[in-house]
């Protein structure tokens, strides 16, 4: 994995929609002279529309476009002044109106987006906590962003996991007043529902826990007057509850609204919520367009259109019931999503519907995880029942060619949304294998040879190397230290190796790689809860190991194939373990696999730089510095030879029992000196376990000043098969080491002694790049591509980044 700062999250999802972009299925543009609302053309195509959020229609009935139009004769385009000072004459019959149909009074935004960051910051109080669902909206997301520069705690749960709601809630109550818990009454993407009786249950449970609904997608088509799904669950607001709902979407004009029962809550927000102070208001058009459609609310004819989409909405449950599609929240919802698992599948299939002239939205991350991306169908008022028909067959019809062309399969796609697989069928394998895969669970299965001569040129995953990590830690006590190996072998029919590689299962820290501050922080809450915000990962090589973990033959015709072959074998693991996460590690930043990687579902990340020393052979330490440039040979002189003479050095290749004790005592102090890279702590046991392998030495540094003094400084160093140094671990005792130049003088040393073996590879690992880049080391960028169940760990590592303060409140 990688340090996961917001500009991973903005490159991944500008590389991911990027990609959709160039497949021709995203950022569109309608080229119609005249919209009805059943068809849009795009591209000189004519496609019956499948992907409104208008489910009712109400943008195309013409009382809307007859209010709007004379909205603009009587009073402009706009009525250029914010609503604190003076509201348009149309303002007060719209918000008269709305509160007809509530029987609560309006706060009328510009838009939702802008009503949440409105409210939001002036609801929260400092001694509140927020706790969200990690799918409720962005624009809600977005407005929490601001809470935390202020330290209130918020949190993220799993999609409606009301057991780890339940769990934050207890954890919060005795830390904070209010808890508010938001999410979207009916889910954009899924068209799934938050539980609303159950969480009306626990507000009653826990008396700290107040409501705040996002139900844009619930608006007109559900409920009393068309107020939405939430008030059509609750019946009416309680004290306790915020509901923000649209006026654009279903309900045809522009603006958002927000309802509350306290008065005086209402006027606070009114009087200071941000956009609604200083944002321009609606403009007359909208308000009209919302008035005339108000009236359509308040009348019987709100009811008849609700029947008429609900009919279409029965009727394609109907005939999806009849099929094997993969719909992923069966509902009565305008919104379906079919699952597709991966981006390629859903690009295959939506340019395929695209063809048979229906448009559908891809749902892709960032809106879902990357692993669940799939299509969103959205019926309306518009589609007739003949669309609907013919859309079903489509849908029914090129769904396995889909899948076939894309190396998927309904079982993966159930599996990847935790569904029911036993529908599902495996697609017919081809009658002539070309490849095939071996699975081994210890190196001892597979042939020294053979795997040296693919995998074992560095660091320390030689045959040997991993005897002794297979050794130390696959029946470790600790269970944070304790890992299940996985080697995996693709062969062709000829026996060639096309692939190789290993992975390992176990825990890893969520904060493993965030900023310092948040590991900080969480270790103080592990001296209590040590498994404290940690995942079962599945991931390449192993966190002891940094290099290329993954051995392919690129000049093989069946390279790729072969690594779809194990990217499906890697997905079966996945899912067998139900592991939280699945990591593909130390890829070169710019590799030709990038593409095949991304496309089946993992997203990338950056990864800290690798440093790397090869090809050095000198003989003087003027030979050495000739290898360095201008700037790093004045540093060398100055900062690293003139402190040599201080040093007394020792290379041992077996350590006493007391020399143990010492040299895991420095290692601790590195390890509470550093969360740059934040793993578990390794047990005593590790380092006992490298005193009995003869590939392990150890760099021993003793100041001669202090004879009488047990050593300094220590780098725990493998030899790996006469071809790399790898310097995996060091301690140190920060006494000295500002004054005698100790980490500088460890790593020269380190480099100095690779020399003396006639290794001229030197594997530096990751961290303190700038200082081993001074002493001659190659910088290569990395990145990972890591697969999760759902947006949750991503996100939560977002709000660790940016919220440690939080946190320790």
């Amino acid at each position: 994995m990688a340090k996961i700062k917001h500009n991973n999250f903005i490159d991944t999802v500008d590389e991911v929609l990027s990609g959709a972009k160039k497949e021709g299925v995203l950022h569109l543009y309608a080229e119609d002279k005249v919209l009805t609302g059943r068809t849009i053309q795009i591209k000189g195509k004519e496609m019956f529309h499948f992907g409104t959020t208008g489910y009712l229609g109400l943008e195309q009935d013409n009382r809307l476009k007859e209010a709007a139009i004379q909205a603009i004769r009587d009073y402009g385009t706009q009525f250029p002044l914010s609503k604190s000072y003076i509201s348009h004459p149309l303002y007060y019959e719209l918000e008269s109106k709305i509160e007809q149909m509530y029987d609560i009074p309006p706060i009328i935004t510009k838009n939702s987006t802008l009503g949440h960051l409105a409210i939001i910051p002036t609801l929260i109080r400092d001694e509140d906590a927020v706790i969200m669902d990690h799918q409720v909206h962005w624009s809600v997301q977005n407005a929490c962003q601001l809470l935390k520069l202020r330290g209130i705690p918020v949190e993220l749960i799993r999609h409606s996991n009301l057991d780890m709601l339940e769990d934050k809630i207890k954890q919060l109550t005795t830390k904070c007043n209010k808890i508010w818990y938001m999410a979207d009454g009916v889910y954009s993407m899924f068209g799934d529902y938050a539980p609303i009786p159950e969480l009306l249950a626990l507000t009653q449970k826990y008396t700290q826990l107040n409501l705040y609904f996002d139900d844009v997608h619930g608006m007109s088509w559900k409920g009393k007057n068309g107020t939405g799904f939430v008030f059509d669950a609750i019946k009416e607001l309680p004290e306790n509850c915020i509901v923000v709902s649209t006026l654009s979407k279903t309900f045809g004009a522009s603006g958002a609204t927000v309802f509350c029962k306290n008065q005086k809550l209402r006027d606070k927000i009114k009087n200071f919520g941000g956009p609604l102070t200083f944002s321009a208001q609606l403009e007359p058009a909208s308000v009209a367009a919302a008035i005339a459609s108000a009236g359509i609310h308040l009348s019987p004819e709100i009811e008849l259109m609700q029947k008429d989409l609900a009919n279409k909405i029965a009727y394609f449950n109907q005939l999806l019931s009849q099929g094997n599609l993969s719909i992923i929240s069966k509902n009565d919802s305008p919104v379906f999503f079919l699952g597709m698992g991966t981006p390629a599948t859903a690009y295959n299939f939506v340019k395929r519907l695209f063809k048979e002239g229906f448009f559908l939205n891809l749902g892709i991350y960032p809106a879902v995880p990357i692993k669940n991306t799939g299509i969103r169908i959205t019926l309306s008022s518009h589609n007739q029942q003949q669309d609907i028909t013919a859309l079903a067959e489509a849908m029914e019809y090129h769904f396995p060619k889909a899948l076939e062309e894309t190396n998927n399969s309904e079982i993966k796609i159930r599996q990847a949304f935790g569904m029911d697989s036993k529908k599902a069928e495996n697609i017919s394998e081809s009658k002539e294998q070309e490849l095939f895969i071996e699975e081994k669970n210890t190196i001892q299965d597979i042939i020294k040879d053979e795997w040296n001569q693919y995998m074992g040129k560095q660091n320390i995953f030689d045959w040997e190397g991993l005897v002794y990590l297979e050794k130390t830690f696959s029946q470790h006590p600790d269970p944070t230290n304790q890992w299940d190996f996985y080697y995996f072998t693709i062969k062709d029919n000829k026996g060639t190796v096309v692939l190789m590689t290993f992975f390992t299962y176990g825990l890893w820290k969520d904060d493993m790689l965030a900023t310092e501050s948040v590991s900080i922080h969480l270790e103080e809450i592990r001296k209590t809860n040590p498994l404290y915000l940690t995942s079962r990962v599945l991931g390449m090589g192993s966190l002891f190991t940094e290099g290329k973990h993954c051995f392919i033959n690129q000049e093989h015709p069946l390279a790729e194939k072969a690594l779809k072959l194990l990217l499906d074998k890697l997905e079966e693991k996945y899912n067998d373990l139900n592991a939280d996460m699945l990591v593909l590690r130390d890829f070169e930043k710019d590799n030709s696999y990038n593409k095949t990687i991304v496309e089946q579902g993992y997203f990338k990340i950056d990864m800290p730089e690798s440093c790397l020393i090869e090809n050095q052979v000198w003989h003087s330490y003027e030979e050495f510095t000739k290898t360095l440039s201008l700037r790093s040979r004045k540093h060398f002189n100055k900062e690293i030879e003139p402190y040599e003479k201080y040093y007394e050095f020792v290379i041992k290749d077996k350590l006493s029992k007391s020399e143990i004790a010492r040299a895991y005592q420095l290692y601790n102090n590195v390890k509470d000196n550093n969360y740059a890279i934040n793993t578990f702590r390794y047990t005593q046991e590790i380092f006992e376990s490298m005193n009995d392998s003869p590939n392990w030495e150890f760099i021993i540094l003793a100041l001669k000043a202090e004879p009488e003094n047990p050593f300094i400084g220590i780098m725990f160093c493998y030899k790996n098969d006469n071809h790399t140094y790898v310097p995996e671990l060091i301690g140190m005792d920060y006494k000295w080491a500002k004054e005698y130049q100790l980490y500088r003088q460890l790593l020269f040393q380190t480099i100095k002694r690779a020399n003396e073996l006639q290794l001229q590879k030197i594997d530096f690992g990751v961290s303190a790049s700038f200082e081993k880049r001074k002493l001659g080391a190659r910088i290569i960028p990395k990145v990972a591509y890591v697969q999760t169940r759902d947006n949750y760990a991503m996100e939560l590592m977002n709000t660790l980044q940016n919220d440690y303060k939080s946190i320790a409140k």
